[in-house]
């Protein structure tokens, strides 16, 4: 039975199995050994330990739930989810212009020939400034009001409760988080859908943030958040609700051995599987809301009802939704990579580390 202080964090990076430990063991080990004069061996940590490691006390992990978790937690989602956002901007670009615009933006590849027929190569990446910032916020309060609230509702739940509900816990800590998550996404998404689909609107975050403003009112920055929860939230939930589960069937069902058998980079490509079939799962559940959020922050005074009429349901459900698709399950697949979410945990740590040798 499951220990509810257990972080839904993949199982590998609390586990206190043979197999995950070795796992631990062989990280501290590539890490110690970048570093010749390090003057001990790593040590292996206990199971309630998480597996980041003090900087002034190498051997030590940091204590589940204590500050230090969850600022490790917030800073891995700063730039696990602001990293790998900003880095499919291109991807999320075409997309909301096919979503604004399909006469002009028919296709994946028409999409794209367009964009740098107008705009040039330079014209792919407009908005990551405030994609990047809006992503890092959503992902700092997305990971650490996660763990968070997993563990209000848990032990509210109590032990016994929580074993056996884990799932509705993750659910609801998970939607939770979110509601909050997005609160501090919404003004860098109204900006960023603005910028994207509005040539000569704005260069970028700079100038566009003070001319949405202008145009449209403080207010004006939070009037996608109805949608914007209506997109988040069921991702949210479906995203950490269903990748342990994908990554289970397929260790049992498509490779013939068990995982602790598995090299490192079958492992590393089962995760990244594991997320990109979750991000396919999360796109199509969000993908209506995601419409009506790249058409209300792109037009002055536009309400849900004008969306609607204007789309169509039909269209609310596919209109950009395979391009989504793609772009969606890359960053979720990339997001759950297993070494990417054990450095971008142990990032903290390496980064004090190493400004206390110098």
């Amino acid at each position: 039975m499951e220990s509810p202080k257990h972080s839904l964090i993949p199982s590998f990076l609390y586990s206190s199995s043979s197999s995950s430990s070795a796992r631990s063991l062989l990280l501290d080990q590539m890490l110690t050994n970048s570093n010749p004069k390090s003057p001990s061996p790593p040590t292996m940590l206990s199971q309630k330990n998480f597996l980041i490691a003090s900087p002034t006390e190498p051997g030590k992990g940091i204590e589940m739930y204590s500050p230090a978790f969850y600022a490790a937690c917030t800073f891995g989602g700063i730039l696990s989810c602001g990293l790998t956002h900003m880095t499919v901007t291109p991807l999320d670009l075409v997309k909301c212009n096919m979503q604004i615009d399909p006469a002009k933006y028919k296709s994946i590849s028409s999409g794209f020939g367009v964009l740098l027929k107008e705009q040039g190569a330079r014209g792919f990446f407009r908005g990551w400034v405030p994609t990047l910032l809006g992503y890092s916020a959503q992902g700092a309060c997305k990971f650490g009001f996660y763990e968070f609230f997993k563990k209000y509702y848990s032990d509210l739940a109590g032990p016994d409760y929580t074993a056996k509900y884990k799932t509705l816990i993750y659910l609801a800590g998970s939607a939770s988080a979110e509601i909050i998550a997005d609160v501090a996404l919404c003004p860098f998404e109204a900006v960023k859908v603005r910028v994207q689909t509005q040539p000569g609107f704005a260069r970028g975050m700079s100038d566009g943030f003070p001319k949405f403003i202008k145009s449209e009112g403080l207010g004006g920055l939070y009037k996608g958040i109805g949608p914007l929860w209506g997109r988040q939230i069921p991702y949210t939930m479906m995203k950490f609700a269903s990748f342990e589960t994908i990554v289970e069937m397929i260790y049992k069902y498509a490779i013939p051995r068990p995982k602790d058998q598995c090299s490192k980079g079958l492992q590393l490509g089962v995760s990244f599987a594991g997320g990109y079939v979750a991000g396919v799962f999360c796109a199509i559940v969000s993908h209506p809301a995601d419409n009506l959020v790249s058409f209300l922050n792109n037009a002055r005074g536009a309400t849900v009802g004008d969306a609607v009429k204007k789309i169509g349901l039909l269209g609310l459900f596919t209109r950009g939704l395979p391009l989504r698709i793609v772009m969606i399950g890359t960053l979720t697949g990339a997001q759950w990579a297993q070494p990417l979410v054990v450095l971008l945990q142990r990032l903290p740590s390496l980064l004090l580390k190493q400004r206390l040798k110098q």
